[in-house]
């Protein structure tokens, strides 16, 4: 797999392949704006992250990931399996957000590499990370997406893709998962911008933001 989402340069590039796939998503990239590349740490801290953010909006995600990193220092999974509960608790953590941050912790130790996942196709790296508990499929794509810029990644059970592509691209009803991966199927090999494109809509759209990381 090549890596190629590595810059907002890059990210324009896929863009632009995207509209001339498929011009009727110009109206959409018009209100979005240029995309940001929004590029989070590939290892342990950056995987944290993203668990953080299922179910919660971007800014609350941000508070607690930063509260996170000033109660544990360095942000490893050594080190947070150290750290008490409560103090994760206090960090603003739920308890089945403390098993999963525990339960990658123990993955590393029993030998899982996230910076070899990240250069792992996306099937592959999606399989690699999805038996460890907590971890589903939605986490899994957003990190291979923003950790590793991979080109080619559509998050379908986001709510906020469901919900952006319900809105933008006039669907009647908001997608499901299965029916929104089936559509992103016309934007690949550049899912990843699609889906980058639909979070910035969403979030120039209304107030808070729609990317989840």
């Amino acid at each position: 797999m090549t890596v190629i989402l590595n810059s907002e340069k890059a990210i324009a590039r896929s863009l632009e392949a995207l509209l001339q796939a498929d011009p009727t998503l110009a109206s959409l990239a018009a209100i979005a704006g240029p995309l940001p590349q929004r590029k989070t740490p590939g290892g342990y801290a950056g995987l944290a992250g993203v668990v953080i953010a299922q179910q919660v909006s971007k800014a609350a995600a941000d508070t607690i990931f930063g509260r996170l990193q000033a109660a544990v220092t360095p942000l490893t999974g050594a080190v947070l399996l150290d750290t008490p509960d409560e103090i994760l608790r206090a960090a603003g953590l739920s308890r089945p957000k403390i098993r999963t941050l525990r339960a990658v912790a123990e993955a590393e130790c029993d030998g899982l590499r996230l910076d070899a996942v990240l250069r792992l196709d996306a099937e592959d790296a999606v399989d690699a990370l999805t038996p460890i508990p907590g971890i589903g499929r939605w986490t899994a794509e957003c990190w291979l997406l923003f950790a590793a810029g991979h080109p080619d990644i559509f998050p379908a059970r986001d709510l906020a893709l469901q919900a952006a592509a319900h809105e933008a691209l006039g669907l009647p009803e908001r997608p499901d998962e299965k029916t929104l991966s089936a559509l992103a199927g016309k934007w690949s090999p550049n899912r990843s911008v699609a889906a980058r494109l639909l979070w910035a809509w969403y979030g120039a759209t209304r107030t808070g933001g729609g990317a989840p990381v």
